[in-house]
């Protein structure tokens, strides 16, 4: 078994339990045609073209100013495109759209709210109970009226995560959000992303910069490039994946060509 294997392995005994419970409603479609976005005269994204189906777990990957991170806020309707069309089920994205989250590589938590209070952060009816629920769903029940200040950063993510999760979004944006963890905390916190993941079957787009990462998680890496998809391969690795799975380690040689 390898090195990457047994920390998985690892990560895996101490990741907290997922109920499988199916969700009756899947994840939204994401559909790009001709999508461009220029900043002082420079093109980020040039005519880009994706179609992203429900509950898809896509996971991009390119070199650092590609515009992954520009994607990731077109999507949440945070910025919009200088050119194209992007519709989410069918319908132009106009603004923040209620069932996208983004999940960023700072956690982001105020330190003035305890746990339970960042993840309720909208409030509304029923919030902490929704909140305590989602907080049990990443296996941090136990301390939602603890301080942002006395968690880990594995923990300070886990939170991140469940505050992304209480209102059950359909559309998970994930912007590099392990890189700054510990290699078994960041083994851990992806072994939760894949549980709650298969047991929710909300569309993801993760941006990484870890190819390993990308080809253990997803279903499809797309590769981008010059402000166009270069390469869009699927993932053919039967779940739960090993990194020494021939097709994991086939895509991972073909991407790091690729990038």
């Amino acid at each position: 078994m390898s090195l990457y294997s047994l920390t998985r392995t690892l990560g895996r005994s101490e990741a907290p339990p997922v109920a499988k419970v199916a969700r009756t409603t899947p994840g939204l479609a994401a559909h790009l045609a001709g999508i461009s976005k220029t900043f002082g005269g420079r093109a980020v994204l040039d005519r880009l073209d994706l179609a992203i189906r429900p509950s898809q777990f896509v996971a991009v990957i390119g070199r650092s100013g590609c515009g992954k991170s520009t994607l990731l806020r077109l999507l949440t309707g945070l910025d919009t495109p200088t050119g194209g069309h992007l519709n989410l089920d069918g319908q132009p994205l106009a603004g923040l759209a209620p069932t996208v989250r983004m999940l960023f590589q700072d956690a982001r938590l105020l330190p003035w709210q305890r746990v339970v209070d960042n993840v309720g952060i909208a409030r509304g009816p029923d919030w902490r109970e929704r909140a305590l629920k989602a907080l049990d769903d990443v296996g941090l029940s136990d301390r939602a009226n603890d301080w942002p200040a006395v968690l880990s950063g594995g923990q300070r993510q886990r939170v991140a995560l469940a505050r992304a999760l209480v209102s059950r979004p359909k559309l998970l944006l994930l912007d590099e959000p392990f890189g700054a963890l510990d290699a078994l905390t960041r083994i851990e916190m992806q072994n939760l992303l894949a549980d709650l993941w298969h047991r929710e079957r909300f569309t993801v787009v993760l941006i990484t910069h870890d190819v390993v990462e990308a080809a253990m998680l997803a279903d499809r890496v797309l590769v981008l490039r010059d402000g166009q998809i270069r390469m869009d391969a699927p993932v053919n690795a039967p779940r739960p994946r090993e990194s020494d799975d021939p097709e994991v380690l086939r895509l991972e040689k073909a991407l790091l060509k690729a990038v």
